[in-house]
C-alpha cells in the first residue's frame, strides 16, 4: 500500500491540474497586488507631499493646543485633563515644576524614548534620529521651561483587530464568490469533456448542450464545433456501415453460385484437394460475410433480441458439442459451472455465437498451452444474471493492444498470419451481443493466456 502523499503536495497537485483553482489564485494576486501598490503609493505621495500641505496645518493646530494647555506661561494639569476628555490626545509635561502625563499606561512614542548612548556636552541624553521633524511639530516649550509633547491616544485605535478580522473574512467570502463564479464560467468544460468521452464512446445520440446558442460565448462555440464534428464522424460511420452492408449483401448471391459450382466439379483424385480448398475459402468467405451482417443489424440503434427462456449450462454444452465436430481439440474443454443454473430470457442464436466465437478464440490462441481452455458459468449475487469467463494459457496480448481488441477488424501483432487469427471480428460480435443484451465485456492477461469475462443480466 502507497503511503498518502502529504497535504501541501496534494494542495500543489490539485492547484496544478485545476484551472478554476488557478485562475481563482491569479485574480487573489493581482487585487493584492493591486491594492498594495494603491496604498503603497498614496503612502509615498503624502510622505512626499506633507511637508508642504500638512506640516503648516499641523505645527498651527499644535501651537493652539500648547496654548490652551498654558496659562500665564505655565502648563496647567487642569486645562491638560480637558483638553484629553474632549480630544482623542496624549500630553507629557516635563519641565523643572510640573511632571504629568495624561496617560501613563501607554508607552512614550518611539522619538521620545532615550536611546542608548552617552550624552555630550551638549546633549541630553536623548537621540532623536530621523525624528527631527516630529520632534518640531510635536513638541512645544513654555517661557518658564516646560516641554510639552503632543500625541495621539491608542485607545482611539482599539478596534483595529475587529477591524482586521472583518477584512480578512471579507477577502475570503469574495475569494469564495470569485471562485463560485470561475467554476459557473468554466462549467461547459466539464460537459465538453463528458460530451468528448461519448463521442469517444462511439455515443453521437446526445450532443454536447451550448449555453446561450444564440450569442455563445468561446467555450459555447468550442462546444457548437465539437457537436458538429461529431455529426461528421457518426455520417462517416454511418456510411461506412451502409457500404459493408450494401457489399455484403450483395457478395452473399455470387458466393452462392460458387460454391454451387465447385460442388457440382466432378469428382477425381487431382482436383479433390483443390475443390477442397476451395471450398473452405468460399467457406470462410460466406461466414465473414454473415459475421459483417450480424455486427451491423447488433450496431444498429433497433437491435431486436429474440429472448426465450434458456439453460446457460445446457447452452453451453451443447455449443461444446458442436464444436468438437470441426475441433477436435474442443473435447479438452473443461466446463465449470454449477449442477443448475435459473433460466434467463436470452436470445439463443446470439449467445450461442459469442460462446462459440470466445471458445474459437480460445483454442486457437492454445495451441501447445500446458491446460485446456476453461469456461466458467457463475450466478451474479441475487439472481441478477450470470457471468461467463472463457480463459486460455496462451501467449496472452500485450497490455497496450487489451483496450482494442473488441474493436472490429483489429487483430493483435500475435495473430496476423493466416493460420493464428482472422478477420477481427469475433469479439467484436461477442461485445455487441454481450451490449445488447444489457451486459458488460471485459477483457483481460491472466498470466499467463487471456480470460473474456461477460455478464448477461436476467432482466433486460
Amino acid at each position: 500500500m502507497t503511503a498518502r502523499p502529504p497535504w501541501y503536495r496534494r494542495a500543489f497537485l490539485a492547484l496544478r491540474c485545476s484551472l478554476k483553482l488557478r485562475l481563482v489564485m491569479v485574480f487573489l494576486l493581482l487585487a493584492m497586488a493591486m491594492s498594495f501598490t494603491f496604498i503603497s503609493g498614496v503612502q509615498k505621495a503624502f510622505a512626499v507631499g506633507w511637508r508642504e500641505a500638512a506640516r503648516p496645518l499641523l505645527m498651527d493646530y499644535v501651537d493652539h493646543l500648547a496654548a490652551d494647555v498654558t496659562a500665564g506661561g505655565r502648563p496647567s494639569i487642569e486645562r491638560a485633563q480637558a483638553l484629553t476628555q474632549r480630544l482623542p490626545l496624549t500630553i507629557d509635561i516635563t519641565g523643572p515644576e510640573v511632571n504629568w502625563r495624561s496617560h501613563p499606561d501607554q508607552q512614550r512614542l518611539h522619538w521620545r524614548r532615550d536611546r542608548v548612548r552617552q550624552p555630550g556636552p551638549d546633549q541630553d541624553g536623548t537621540d532623536w534620529g530621523n525624528d527631527e521633524d516630529w520632534q518640531q511639530l510635536l513638541q512645544r516649550t513654555t517661557a518658564d521651561g516646560h516641554r510639552l509633547a503632543f500625541g495621539v491616544d491608542e485607545a482611539v485605535f482599539d478596534r483595529r483587530p475587529r477591524l482586521v478580522g472583518y477584512t480578512l473574512v471579507a477577502l475570503l467570502v469574495l475569494t469564495l464568490l470569485a471562485f463560485l463564479y470561475v467554476r459557473r464560467l468554466l462549467r461547459p468544460l466539464d460537459d465538453i469533456r463528458q460530451g468528448a468521452l461519448r463521442f469517444g464512446a462511439g455515443r453521437f445520440d446526445q450532443p454536447i448542450p451550448v449555453r446561450h446558442p444564440r450569442g455563445p460565448d468561446e467555450l459555447g462555440e468550442l462546444a457548437a464545433t465539437i457537436n458538429t464534428m461529431g455529426q461528421d464522424i457518426q455520417q462517416m460511420l454511418d456510411a461506412q456501415r451502409a457500404l459493408l452492408l450494401a457489399i455484403s449483401h450483395e457478395l452473399r448471391s455470387p458466393l452462392t453460385r460458387a460454391r454451387l459450382n465447385t460442388e457440382l466439379l466432378p469428382e477425381g483424385a487431382e482436383i479433390a484437394v483443390q475443390r477442397e480448398a476451395l471450398l473452405r475459402d468460399l467457406g470462410e468467405m460466406a461466414r465473414l460475410i454473415s459475421d459483417l451482417l450480424e455486427s451491423e443489424r447488433l450496431a444498429g440503434r433497433h437491435q431486436a433480441l429474440s429472448r426465450e427462456p434458456t439453460d446457460p449450462v445446457a447452452l453451453a454444452r451443447d455449443v461444446i458439442d458442436e464444436l468438437t465436430i470441426t475441433q477436435p481439440a474442443a473435447r479438452s474443454i473443461q466446463l465449470h459451472a454449477p449442477y443448475r443454473l435459473p433460466t434467463l430470457p436470452l436470445d439463443q442464436i446470439r449467445v450461442r455465437l459469442l460462446l462459440r466465437n470466445l471458445l474459437d478464440n480460445a483454442l486457437r490462441h492454445s495451441t501447445g498451452a500446458p491446460r485446456a481452455v476453461e469456461l466458467r458459468i457463475r450466478a451474479l449475487e441475487a439472481g441478477q444474471g450470470i457471468e461467463l469467463e472463457v480463459r486460455d494459457h496462451g501467449p496472452g496480448v500485450p497490455d497496450d493492444q487489451l483496450p482494442h481488441l473488441a474493436q472490429a477488424f483489429f487483430r493483435p501483432d500475435t495473430a496476423r498470419t493466416r493460420n493464428a487469427g482472422g478477420v477481427g471480428l469475433g469479439l467484436y460480435l461477442c461485445r455487441l451481443v454481450a451490449q445488447a443484451h444489457g451486459g458488460t465485456f471485459a477483457v483481460r492477461n491472466a498470466h499467463p493466456g487471456l480470460a473474456v469475462t461477460v455478464t448477461l443480466p436476467s432482466a433486460p
